[in-house]
């Protein structure tokens, strides 16, 4: 019995040290990634940065922006209907991941574009464009935000600060004089590491000339800051324009074109076809307020000629007893509606589909620009004629969908349009006016704003609590006494992972609330 058990102790030890010997034998070579690399460039980390962060802003433009702004609208008659102003808090998680999980690597790409072995002045140029670009999405979508100690969680601080937005739009005022700078010299890039303009350093410097007008807009009601601001813009357009080349035409628009599709093979794939499933795409309705107005005016972009039947550049499928119908917003629970038009999906076989257009990547487009003119114009800031930017506008946002559709705003084809739809520029309308029913030069720029901004994040969300425009319906299913959600809530995590800073925010900002008003939204 002993020898039995001397016997088992011996094989027991002998295996495990054919286990230990296993284990360390070859064990640096075993334990080596074979095709990992320690440090990056610039231009690996380029090109999945900009595709993460749209990706986020698709997802949350189709469930969210469109809820809220009435391009589409659920069939739901349960709580937490967005089209009801019933956000709840679960909403802010998302975004606010995405968007900072992104920025890391946008800032990585600046850092090492400074460093002396792999200087490249337009790497840093697009750094700080695309960083201004997820800053600007997290501070109008939150208010004040961590900015000047972001993304240091290397450097040991897990616990930043939030930046008042005051200071962080002067910040990014800065950046994007500073990458206008950079991208100057027009040092190149690797053009596959770019899948936004293919290497075009001269666009993005149309870009970051372009959201700098945007963000000047935006804040220019702001009294301590609208005397600067306003010259600024003044500065850009008439003064010195060729120190600030912006967005001209389409060929300017900063997108990235799908050329993939739901497979592990696709280089660019759109997350309306990754993330929604073909179903569930198709059967959210159009809402009223965005169909009814195309329909009426006989809009280029609803032309049936384009496609088999009644199919159009949008890819709106006609209701199930015929025609463009939509369903109204802000219905109240129990009201029976049902999906009637809808925009079609990888389940609608023979059709064009939105789901599946490779032009649905919108970053930001020319025609939105030119509708930041038109209101410049239109105040009296920059020179005009108003109506120049107003149509030009329109022929952008249209040619985007229909290239080439219409040549210039003097093309008979357009003239004929803006007559029957009665969409000429009216001088004699007052600035302003947001009483529903009425209507005012803003509210004319901005109507075709909106549809300029069809799919661009929350662009349309952003511009609607800036200005009040277009003027919405309201349905009697509203909730939060009716007022548009003014902002998301912070995300429950940072409450508990970072509590002082949080507790400073809310201390300066104001509650914890949708219905807060930021900086730029105060009197």
């Amino acid at each position: 019995m002993k020898n039995y058990k001397l016997k088992i102790t011996y094989t027991f030890l002998a295996i495990i040290g054919l286990a230990v010997s296993s284990c360390t034998k070859d064990f640096t070579e075993v334990n080596t990634d074979p095709i990992g690399k320690s440090t990056t460039s610039a231009n690996q980390l380029l090109a999945p940065a900009l595709v993460g962060v749209l990706n986020t802003n698709m997802v949350r433009n189709w469930n969210f922006n469109n809820q809220l702004m009435q391009v589409t609208v659920e069939i739901n008659d349960s709580e937490g209907r967005v089209f009801r102003y019933d956000v709840r808090r679960t909403l802010a998680d998302y975004t606010w991941n995405n968007w900072y999980l992104y920025l890391t690597d946008l800032k990585d790409i600046y850092n090492i574009a400074s460093k002396p072995e792999s200087l490249n002045k337009s790497y840093q140029g697009i750094s700080l464009i695309a960083q201004t670009w997820v800053y600007q999405l997290l501070t109008d979508t939150y208010g004040d935000i961590p900015f000047s100690q972001a993304n240091m969680g290397k450097e040991g601080n897990v616990q930043p600060a939030f930046d008042r937005q005051k200071d962080i739009y002067t910040a990014m005022f800065a950046q994007l004089e500073q990458a206008n700078q950079l991208l100057k010299e027009g040092t190149p890039i690797v053009a596959t590491s770019d899948p936004v303009f293919q290497g075009d350093v001269s666009k993005w410097r149309r870009f970051c000339n372009s959201l700098y007008l945007r963000l000047l807009l935006r804040v220019s009601a702001k009294s301590e800051v609208s005397t600067s601001v306003i010259a600024k813009i003044k500065q850009i357009v008439d003064t010195n324009p060729a120190e600030y080349p912006i967005m001209q035409d389409n060929t300017h628009t900063a997108k990235i074109l799908w050329n993939g599709t739901n497979s592990s093979t696709a280089v660019y794939s759109s997350p309306f076809m990754v993330n929604i499933r073909a179903a569930d795409f198709r059967g959210i309705p159009i809402c009223d307020f965005f169909l009814s107005k195309l329909v009426s005016w006989g809009d280029p972009r609803m032309n049936g000629s384009l496609g088999t039947g009644n199919v159009n550049r949008f890819c709106i499928d006609q209701a199930p007893n015929g025609g463009f119908v939509g369903v109204p917003s802000g219905y109240a629970p129990g009201s029976g509606v049902t999906v009637l038009s809808h925009f079609n999906s990888d389940a609608d076989s023979n059709k064009p589909t939105l789901q599946t257009d490779r032009f649905t990547g919108i970053i930001m487009n020319t025609a939105e620009v030119d509708f930041i003119l038109a209101e410049a114009a239109a105040k009296g800031w920059i020179s005009g004629p108003t109506e120049k930017y107003y149509y030009k506008g329109m022929v952008d946002a249209i040619n985007y969908w229909l290239p080439n559709y219409i040549s210039t705003p003097t093309d008979s084809r357009f003239i004929d349009y803006i007559t029957a739809a009665d969409l000429e520029w009216d001088p004699t309308l007052p600035l302003d006016n947001t009483t529903l029913g009425n209507t005012s030069q803003l509210e004319m720029i901005h109507i075709q704003k909106y549809y300029a901004l069809f799919l661009v994040d929350m662009q349309q969300w952003f511009e609607f609590r800036r200005t009040g425009h277009p003027i919405l319906p309201k349905g009697p299913g509203l909730v939060n006494n009716q007022k548009m959600p003014a902002r998301l809530n912070y995300p429950l995590v940072t409450q508990s992972t970072n509590p002082t800073s949080y507790s400073n925010a809310i201390a300066i900002q104001g509650p914890d609330d949708i219905n807060t008003l930021m900086w730029w939204q105060k009197p």
